[in-house]
């Protein structure tokens, strides 16, 4: 490959950055090491000097450049807010999603592009083949589902590294490399919320009352700590989650029918602020949809209309309103919407 092809990669302190980075070097490319500092709340320790380290130490390894990226006030906008505000309207959003817009391939990907980069590349399982977001090799790791925002004429620009390995793989040639990295567990979840409780992070945000909760007859069956905490499908006093009032603070539970199913379960979901990264849905063609992270694929049919775009399933399905509802033709992740 050509060796003045510059690629700033995105360095989360992770392996799976961290190898991306050492295969671009290994492959000739100009790279760079970008490590990007988020907003974290004052009540709550997060670890990013211990992964901006670890990403040092990596940039020192490989020999390549070393970048910290201030993008505080786009995170604490774009993803804390936002989620913030989804909740408190009792919609569930996906924050990794908005990250993904708005920091990795929204400020990191303008900066790159303004300082001479020809890529931007992360460790995301995922892949782009012939300008098409495809799914990642490893199933249990693919992140695709994050990336359905990403803008169309951003793919020639991405390089996802690692999209075609598996997770074992990658350890692997961590310590092929000799990185400090190899055996770093994987974060979950945002940085201010992975190691706590999510609800405990809102409540500090959301004031919440204790409400009723209610099955399908409308009995009270028992006492919840604040509408907006809750998700639909959750699991809550021996049921699930399948309905929320908002405005009398009561949350709706129910059990599984003898066909698994639950109340209040649908075969039409309306998805809203969409997105076709790798092309719009075809009228009458069968198409696999994802309603949440790690949910089953399930078939479905997209009907496109003036104001809004339908998806019809075979199965009904329990979505939660805020939750991204993505597309995929085949491997082939052709976009998304925000569940309505």
């Amino acid at each position: 490959m050509n060796k003045k092809l510059k690629v700033f990669v995105g360095l989360s302190g992770g392996v799976d950055s961290s190898v991306s980075a050492a295969l671009l070097k290994e492959s000739g490319y100009e790279v760079t090491g970008v490590f990007i500092r988020v907003w974290t709340p004052d009540f709550f320790i997060c670890n990013w000097k211990d992964d901006r380290l670890d990403a040092m130490r990596v940039c020192a390894k490989l020999g390549i450049q070393f970048h910290e990226l201030n993008l505080e006030k786009e995170y604490k906008k774009e993803v804390v807010d936002y989620m913030i505000r989804e909740y408190k309207a009792g919609r569930t959003p996906n924050p990794d999603v908005a990250c993904n817009r708005f920091i990795k391939f929204g400020g990191v990907y303008k900066w790159a592009m303004e300082n001479g980069a020809n890529f931007v590349a992360t460790g995301h399982y995922s892949r782009i083949e012939k300008n098409k977001l495809s799914a990642g090799s490893d199933t249990n790791k693919d992140q695709s589902y994050f990336l359905w925002q990403i803008k169309r004429e951003q793919l020639p620009h991405i390089l996802f590294p690692v999209g075609g390995m598996k997770k074992p793989e990658v350890r692997e040639l961590a310590k092929d490399f000799g990185l400090i990295t190899a055996d770093k567990k994987d974060s979950q979840g945002l940085c201010f919320v992975g190691k706590v409780d999510m609800k405990e992070f809102l409540s500090h945000y959301i004031k919440q009352k204790n409400g009723e909760v209610r099955n399908q007859k409308g009995d009270i069956v028992g006492e919840h700590d604040g509408a907006a905490f809750y998700t639909i499908g959750e699991r809550l006093l021996g049921g699930y989650v399948v309905g929320k009032d908002m405005k009398k603070n009561e949350v709706v539970i129910s059990n599984k029918n003898a066909a698994g199913e639950l109340a209040r379960a649908t075969t039409e979901v309306t998805i809203k602020d969409c997105n076709w990264v790798s092309g719009m849905p075809e009228k009458g063609k069968e198409y696999l949809a994802r309603t949440r992270y790690r949910a089953p694929l399930q078939n479905c049919k997209v009907t496109l209309r003036h104001d809004r775009i339908l998806i019809s399933f075979e199965k009904p399905q329990t979505v939660a309103p805020g939750q991204s509802l993505v597309i995929y033709g085949g491997e082939i992740l052709l976009g998304g919407g925000i569940i309505k």
